[in-house]
């Protein structure tokens, strides 16, 4: 087993969190307390989880979790483009670290899966 802070998947989502509170900072004062701490805070649970998923034996409900996790923050980002907090420039590039994310647990979540010999079609 990696550690946690070497794996790709554990970096982007790490990245992505410096990037949230890099830009919640600028937040008009409505939203930043509000969805801006929502959104830091699913960010933090996406990291956890994948740590968890890292060190567990369990790992498949971790991942579900993460991956989940990545769908609210995709709803919080288009949120705060709509509301005006971030342009679509920012938008861009939160979706990049987020398609990159999905991309890299989805992949886990198979292997896991395969190894499990649980794979389907479902994913």
């Amino acid at each position: 087993m990696a550690l946690a802070e070497e794996l790709p998947v554990y970096k982007a989502s790490y990245d992505l969190l410096l990037m949230i509170f890099s830009l919640t900072k600028n937040f008009q004062k409505d939203y930043k307390y509000t969805i801006g701490e929502s959104l830091k805070n699913e960010v933090v649970d996406v990291v956890t989880s994948i740590y968890r998923a890292n060190s567990s034996d369990e790992k498949r409900s971790h991942l579900s979790r993460a991956r989940e996790g990545i769908e609210v923050i995709r709803l919080y980002v288009r949120l705060l483009k709509d509301l005006h907090q971030i342009n679509v420039k920012q938008l861009v590039a939160i979706n990049v670290h987020i398609e990159n994310i999905s991309k890299q647990l989805t992949g886990w979540q198979k292997s896991v899966m395969k190894k499990e010999g649980k794979l389907s079609d479902s994913i």
